[in-house]
């Protein structure tokens, strides 16, 4: 029960990866706040799950749209009204925004898809930050992708937005450091989620022929499972890994459940971070100064 007496709140909760975190948090005896904006799909979470829990445990769901300042607000409010205190915030909400060469696509859509993963993200951060550092101690965990560390093209809004998501997880992280809050990114590998979906009926026109290719290949393989990427938000949420912070973390490569025993050598080193390669990092002996 690595999550006992543990209060969570969880955003994109209502299918896919939130569905599974959620339930892995429930397994390890947290008491959590689901957020999405269907209230049809958190009802049926929250069904699914109430049976599960232990005595003492709680969980609630509300709608919003992360995207909306006013309604993280109002999110935020329940969490701390109806539980004695915030432990962890997961910021799990995501769209891919639109696909297609960035000439081609809604430029609207690309607009939305940055705000709902960059500032969907960010604000909801900055909503819990004042309450973590009262009690001088939080968790966040911020879900990000492949799109951080590799070109995306005709993905650009997704991919834009995740890289950012890292560097600001990197960033708050060093802000707030003094105050035993550890916020980090995952990388939750190639899920078969909604999203896959919408990427293969975007089609090889829209996707691009390879990248499209390559996802038919991966959803006909399996993909990730969602439960490597929620066990590492629960590993992430947990005390075991107190001290680690500032890192993109990937759930399907990294050794991540034995990470607390390289903590200090993460801590004194950009293991794991957003980094700019030089050519010495790939043995070429120009361009150093």
């Amino acid at each position: 029960m690595k999550l006992e007496n543990r209060y969570a709140l969880i955003t994109g909760a209502g299918q896919g990866l939130g569905v599974a975190i959620a339930e892995a948090f429930v397994a390890e005896g947290a008491s959590v706040l689901l957020c999405a904006r269907t209230a049809a799909s958190l009802e049926e979470v929250r069904d699914r799950l109430q049976p599960r829990l232990a005595s003492g445990q709680q969980i609630l769901i509300q709608t919003a749209d992360v995207a909306n300042p006013a309604q993280v607000d109002a999110l935020v409010t329940t969490a701390l009204s109806s539980f004695p205190h915030l432990d962890i915030l997961v910021n799990n909400a995501g769209v891919y925004g639109p696909i297609g060469a960035i000439e081609d696509i809604d430029w609207a859509e690309w607009a939305n898809a940055i705000s709902v993963n960059l500032l969907g993200t960010v604000y909801p951060c900055r909503a819990v930050i004042r309450h973590f550092k009262e009690r001088k101690y939080g968790k966040i965990v911020n879900l990000s992708g492949g799109g951080a560390t590799s070109p995306m093209p005709r993905i650009s809004a997704y991919a834009a937005s995740k890289a950012a998501v890292v560097r600001f997880s990197e960033s708050l992280a060093v802000e707030v450091e003094d105050f035993g809050i550890d916020i980090n990114a995952i990388a939750p590998g190639t899920l078969l989620t909604r999203l896959m979906d919408q990427l293969i009926e975007a089609g090889p026109d829209r996707a691009g022929a390879k990248f499209h290719a390559r996802m038919v290949k991966i959803q006909g393989e399996g993909g990730t499972p969602l439960e490597t990427a929620a066990g590492l938000a629960v590993y992430l949420a947990s005390a075991e890994s107190d001290g680690i912070t500032g890192r993109l973390i990937s759930a399907l490569w990294d050794p991540w459940a034995d990470l607390h025993e390289h903590r200090d050598a993460l801590k004194a080193s950009d293991i794991y971070t957003l980094r700019r390669i030089i050519p010495s990092d790939r043995g070429q002996d120009w361009g150093d100064v």
